[in-house]
């Protein structure tokens, strides 16, 4: 209780200022609590997890399940898995450009209102600033008072006025700031996240989606190995069908002698 009547009393000595910055300190918790519920299912989901998963599950063929995983969730590295994988695209350029695209669908939600967030912490500095000036104006239009008493009650009600003021100013703004620094960070996490997902996510599926015919058709394991093994597997490949060429074209003039023979 006595808890209570010091923050009525500070309120009270504050002067009519207060109540300016009493709204600002009520417009910024409505703010954060949204935004931390926005940004917080954003941040549930483990995006470098999804990532190794999806990676993983491609170089294994699984398509469907790949497609499984990024529907299990609505965060904006799940959303541009997803257009990643319905793109459809063989190569990386056009992979990352989907990626792109959805994460600048995605990602704006994440910073709304986050930029009101500081002009709301400067608004409160000023207007404790603006009940100073006025606390201070209110003292020294006491000094005039021929009245001694009046005079020190005159200067004690406004230094009050102007101190308080100042200081429920400062208490709203400095917490402020420092949870719009801690939500931007929370941000830029999901955003790395995000482009982590679409450069490993290209490269995996560029890998995965590559053209059919040639070692495809002989070697089909080659699709979910690395480019380099692909390559040599496939250069390897390439001279075993130029031996089996020349011995065929060998064994043509040979059968033609033994007819004739004959």
């Amino acid at each position: 209780m006595n808890v209570l009547t010091s923050i009525a009393t500070f309120y009270k000595q504050g002067g009519m200022f207060m109540h300016a910055v009493l709204v600002i300190a009520v417009l910024i918790i409505a703010i954060v609590l949204e935004r931390l519920v926005v940004i917080g299912r954003a941040t549930a989901l483990n995006g470098r997890k999804l990532t190794n998963d999806l990676v993983t599950t491609l170089r294994r063929g699984d398509m469907a399940k790949a497609h499984a995983l990024s529907q299990k969730s609505s965060a904006p590295a799940a959303l541009v898995a997803q257009a990643m994988l319905d793109a459809g695209a063989t190569d990386e350029a056009a992979l990352q450009s989907a990626a792109d695209d959805a994460a600048t669908l995605a990602l704006p939600d994440l910073t709304r209102r986050l930029s009101y967030l500081g002009v709301l912490a400067n608004s409160a500095t000023l207007i404790g600033l603006l009940g100073t000036i006025t606390g201070l104006i209110t003292a020294i239009s006491g000094v005039g008072v021929a009245d001694a008493a009046q005079r020190s009650a005159y200067l004690s009600a406004g230094i009050s006025e102007a101190l308080h003021t100042t200081a429920f100013g400062l208490v709203i703004a400095i917490p402020t700031l420092m949870i719009q620094g801690w939500l931007n960070g929370r941000v830029e996490s999901v955003a790395q996240d995000v482009d982590e997902m679409s450069i490993r996510l290209s490269r995996a599926l560029a890998e995965w989606r590559l053209p059919s015919g040639g070692i495809y058709t002989v070697y089909p394991a080659a699709r979910f190995r690395p480019r380099k093994v692909t390559a040599f597997v496939e250069m390897l490949i390439a001279a075993e069908r130029n031996k089996d060429s020349a011995a065929e074209r060998r064994k043509g003039p040979t059968a033609a002698r033994r007819g004739r023979a004959r």
